[in-house]
């Protein structure tokens, strides 16, 4: 594991995992450049840790903006070693009930933001030969459950993104990691980061038996993921995912099923080639 202090850009550091992680970063003495889109949310944090703190305001749908973000903090603190893009939302409603103007609301945020963040952070990460491209994905990035479908369509591009990205970036020294996070006790089931659909009556039962599931013994404590992002930033050879929480078990099984459909129908598919076997 490396030690050495690093440098940090952090999206949506205002509240949530951001928050969290920003603050574990510059309590070891790390030095943060935070993004929010009201700037006053970070007064406290730049009151108790002074210049180690980078405060910018910044909507990651403005990409101009989010260029100009990036190259100010690497400019600031001569350079970059993580840039992790956190800022994001969610939208509940099954896929009927979902309207246009929402869902292409959402995909420029998770994912044409995220696009934007990578691909302003890449030309100064391939100049320096070095650093660390962190996504926040979610177990909506690796699983899919009713009435969430367009925020996991967003994640699950993610992820595809990420996954590419990996390998395009390898050699030139950039790592890049996919979090993963299961249910987590913060804000984002709040109105404040998500959209609700309007609801049709056709999808209220089913809306109930998701939502008996999301008991608050099943959520985790977001502050108990900070040792592990710490530890993934310090890796020599972090992994493409790392999941938070207890997220495994549930993969594990989907997994299989899912292997289980290909085999059963793998005669179909060596079929559908065409030519001789």
């Amino acid at each position: 594991m490396a030690s050495q202090k690093k440098k940090w850009f952090i999206t949506g550091a205002g509240r949530g995992f951001g928050r969290h992680w920003a603050e574990a970063a510059l309590e070891r003495g790390d030095k943060v450049a935070a993004t929010v889109r009201k700037r006053a949310a970070l007064d406290d944090l730049v009151a108790k840790y002074g210049d180690a703190v980078l405060p910018l305001e910044l909507d990651v749908t403005h990409r101009e903006a989010v260029f100009a973000s990036i190259q100010q903090a690497h400019s600031h603190f001569g350079g970059l070693d993580v840039v992790l893009n956190n800022a994001g939302y969610g939208v509940m409603g099954a896929i009927e009930e979902v309207g246009m103007d929402v869902i292409r609301a959402n995909f420029e945020t998770n994912v044409f933001g995220t696009l934007s963040v990578i691909q302003a952070a890449l030309p100064l990460l391939r100049a320096q030969r070095s650093g660390h491209i962190v996504l926040v994905s979610s177990v909506a990035g690796v699983v899919a459950v009713p009435t969430a479908g367009i925020y996991e369509g967003a994640k699950f591009a993610v992820e595809g993104i990420a996954e590419a990205l990996a390998a395009e970036v390898a050699s030139f020294g950039i790592h890049v990691t996919l979090i993963e996070p299961a249910g987590y006790a913060t804000d984002f089931l709040s109105d404040k980061s998500v959209a609700r659909a309007p609801s049709m009556p056709e999808y209220d039962d089913l809306r109930a038996q998701l939502a008996a599931m999301l008991t608050p013994d099943a959520l985790g404590d977001p502050a108990a993921t900070s040792t592990a992002i710490l530890k993934l930033v310090d890796a020599e050879r972090p992994p493409l995912r790392l999941i938070l929480g207890k997220l495994l078990p549930m993969v594990r099984q989907i997994y299989a099923e899912r292997i289980k459909t290909w085999e059963e129908w793998e005669d179909v598919s060596i079929a559908a080639h065409g030519g001789t076997a």
